[in-house]
């Protein structure tokens, strides 16, 4: 990665991938939730997978905004 970026393309980046990261774990959710019945270890890895991405979210919450997250916790 040798591109140079601006602060504005960065935080812009930052805020796609948050998004991505939310959309993955409602995704894997809702697959947790499907196959909790006839696939039981496919649904453990699907809730294994929306822990991950909601981990990620919280990692970028806390990078866009600083602080704000610590009292829900």
């Amino acid at each position: 990665m040798t591109d140079v970026v601006d602060s504005d393309e960065l935080l812009r980046r930052m805020h796609r991938a948050r998004a991505c990261a939310q959309q993955e774990a409602r995704t894997w959710r809702a697959r947790s939730g499907d196959m909790s019945a006839t696939d039981p270890d496919g649904a453990r890895e699907a809730a294994v997978r929306t822990l991950a991405y909601e981990a990620v979210i919280r990692v970028m919450d806390e990078i866009l905004t600083p602080g704000r997250h610590r009292e829900e916790a």
